[in-house]
């Protein structure tokens, strides 16, 4: 005899206290239920306890023939877990070969644009004689007009005469 469409749960229903009834003290929680906490608290905290001792005493004892032969593989090696009081800011971190490579060459390009200022490289130089070439062809450009402009004004000057 189904009476809708769910199913019912077998844990039945929830019953939450009001706030009267845990003043009162009638509440239906049972009263072992802070009880049970507690133990099963203080039994983690003794779990965590037995595991650290347990490390420890694994790193003295070995199994097998490891104690008797000392292997230096490394993929053996476990990753030591460091907390962060322990890091030392100090210590500086090896670049990886990209990165080191990077700034390698953006302080070459950097003491490139130096030299290049400076005029000391071969792109300098050309570049310097170019302009060096351009300024003449402009002089020379400039000296010409004013001639033609001088020769203009005298041929105007003779004609009104």
């Amino acid at each position: 005899m189904v009476r809708g469409k769910f199913k019912a749960k077998p844990t039945g229903r929830r019953q939450f206290s009001t706030p009267e009834e845990i003043s009162a003290g009638t509440s239906t929680r049972p009263r072992t239920f802070s009880r049970k906490e507690v133990e099963e608290q203080e039994e983690v905290e003794e779990v965590e306890e037995r595991e650290e001792g347990s490390e420890e005493e694994s790193d003295q004892r070995r199994k097998g023939t490891e104690g008797v032969i000392e292997i230096q593989n490394p993929n053996l090696v476990k990753p030591k877990n460091l907390k962060a009081k322990d890091i030392d800011l100090e210590k500086t971190t090896e670049l990886s070969r990209r990165e080191r490579e990077e700034l390698e060459r953006q302080k070459a390009h950097e003491r490139y644009m130096k030299l290049q200022e400076q005029g000391k490289t071969e792109q300098a130089r050309k570049d310097l004689e170019r302009l060096k070439l351009i300024r003449e062809q402009r002089a020379e450009a400039a000296k010409k007009r004013e001639e033609e402009k001088a020769a203009k004004d005298q041929k105007k000057a003779e004609a009104s005469k």
